[in-house]
Formats: C-alpha cells, structure tokens, sequence
C-alpha cells in the first residue's frame, strides 16, 4: 500500500500553536481568537450569499428574498430558510434581535420564523435565546443520502486517506463558494477543522479553482466578480488577472495546489472529478500541515493517488439529468 515515506516515522501528533485567527468553515469567514466573533466583510454582489451571524445587515432584507412578480415563489420559505442560516456560524444560541440583524428581516418576521421552527421541532428556546435542534439534520441528510457524489465518494476518500496518511474531501461549487459534501479524515491534529457542510472561497482555494478551471473563462470571471478577493494570509492571491493566469494553468495542468493562502499551516492539492461523460461535477483534494509535507512531496506522491482515485469516483457518476 502506498504511504507517504514520513508517514511511518512520525506517528506522534503533534498540536499546532494556537493564532490569534482562524478562518469559520461553517459560515466561510475569519473569526477571532480571542473574541470569536465573525470579521466583518462586504457584502458580495450575489443575491443569495451566505450570511453570518453578527453581521450587520439590519434594515435591508436579503434581495434574493423579493421576488415581486413571481406568483410561484414562497417568499415565507425563503425566510424561514434565511432564518435557519443564521445559526451556521460560531454563535449556537441567538435571540431574535441577533437574527434579524444577522439577515436583515424585521423582528416580527423573525419571531413568527422561530416559533414556527420551534413548532415544528427545528428549534428550541429558553425563553430568550433560540438554537437549533437534532430534528435540523433531516434537511441536509436528505441531500447526503441520495445524492451520488456523497454516497459513493466517501470508500474512495477512506481509501485514499489510509494510502497517502492525510485527510481528504470532495466538493461541489455552490455560489462561487466550495461546499465539502464527503471527507476523511486522519488521526493527526489539524490546524482547521472541516466537515461535511463546510463552506471556502473558491478562489483562494484549490478545491475552489478545480471547479473554476472547469468553466468556461468567461463564466468563471463571472464567479470571481460575485466576492470580494479577501487576503486570508500574507500568501492570499487577490489579483484578478493573477487569478485568471491561475486558472489558465490549471486546465491546462488538470491540478491546482493551495499553499496557505486560506489558512497559515494548511497546504493541499486537488484536481477535477469527472463523471462517466467526462463532465466535471466535483472536486477532490489531499489536505495536509505544510509543516510536514512539502509543495513537492504533493505533487510527487499525492497527485498520482489522487488523480486515480479521482478517476474511480467518476466512473461510478451518471450524467446530470
């Protein structure tokens, strides 16, 4: 079986010296160390961006939320949907007034959202404060559990991570965001902490620039112009035309590498998932501790594993219908 050549003689884990920041997988934003408090950013030209907690956004409602005109759209569940999205960041209880700041309804909306959650069992209450409850989980089960690329990506991941000694995902892009919907992980102690469900910039990340490269360039150069280009780190390409240049080489390469320009510490590699039409529906990426494996040990000894593995997930895909 094939292992990375230090794998075997570093078997102690060793803990990461804590930063003063760390970047939210759950609502794709910096965080304090000291205050865990979401960083504000500005808000992107997309209609439906992910919002966090804590976020100031009182008094202008979420545009993808007014759809005059449209005699089809349910406008109740579009807010009742926003009002559950607020919980995905580092603040499990909310009051009202944290909600609606955090989505920009008013807090009669709000209210009448959480008592009819909490009426449903999606949320429960002290009196105050709201959270979520178990019941939520049945929402995203129900994707994880019939989707493809979830079902049968995670044997391939399981058996990748146990080849090269490193954790490893597959993504799908979701409003030029990079969603993680299957992951391994290994034993060893990482300076993040991702899961099924947690969300990146695509473009300062390699999962994220896979599924870019994969688009034409114009619609690509569309998905760039949806965020703000943050730097993350001091290593953070924010340049567009660097970014275009990124891209280029990647459909040409068939790979992109991300060496901590989301998080100081977290180096990894990924390359496109195609299905069984050679249509690229996903991406799977081999993450790793810069401190313990280089830029080349990643591509020497992880690309080839992970490109074969990437091949054996595309050929269990159907076409899209």
């Amino acid at each position: 079986m094939s292992t990375f050549s230090h794998v075997r003689a570093r078997r102690a884990l060793r803990d990461d010296t804590p930063r003063r920041s760390g970047y939210d997988y759950r609502t794709a934003g910096r965080v304090s160390f000291a205050q865990v408090l979401l960083r504000p950013k500005a808000s992107p030209k997309s209609s439906r961006a992910s919002l966090a907690p804590r976020t100031s956004t009182a008094g202008r409602e979420d545009e993808g939320l007014n759809r005059g005109g449209d005699p089809d759209f349910m406008t109740s569940l579009a807010r009742g949907l926003h009002v559950i999205r607020a919980f995905s960041g580092i603040d499990r209880r909310l009051t009202i007034a944290d909600v609606s700041r955090a989505t920009g309804l008013t807090r009669a909306v709000v209210r009448r959202c959480l008592y009819t959650l909490r009426e449903l069992g999606y949320a429960g209450t002290d009196g105050r404060a709201y959270s979520l409850q178990p019941r939520i989980l049945n929402l995203g089960y129900a994707y994880l559990s019939t989707a493809p690329i979830p079902i049968a990506a995670q044997p391939v991941l399981e058996q990748l991570s146990e080849q090269v000694g490193e954790a490893t995902s597959v993504a799908v892009m979701d409003d030029a965001e990079v969603v993680y919907v299957a992951r391994a992980a290994t034993r060893r102690i990482m300076a993040v902490t991702l899961g099924v469900g947690s969300r990146v910039p695509a473009y300062c990340t390699a999962l994220g620039r896979v599924l870019l490269a994969a688009m034409p360039a114009a619609q690509a150069a569309s998905e760039l112009s949806r965020r703000e280009l943050v730097s993350h780190t001091r290593f953070t390409v924010t340049s567009r035309r660097h970014l275009e240049d990124i891209l280029a080489d990647t459909r040409t390469e068939g790979f992109a590498v991300n060496d901590q320009e989301l998080e100081i510490g977290l180096r990894a590699i990924a390359v496109p998932v195609r299905n069984v039409v050679g249509v690229t529906v996903a991406a799977m990426n081999v993450s790793a501790q810069a401190s313990r494996v280089t830029r080349r040990e990643l591509l020497e000894k992880a690309l080839p594993l992970l490109r074969a593995a990437a091949v054996r997930l595309g050929s269990q895909l159907p076409p899209s219908r």
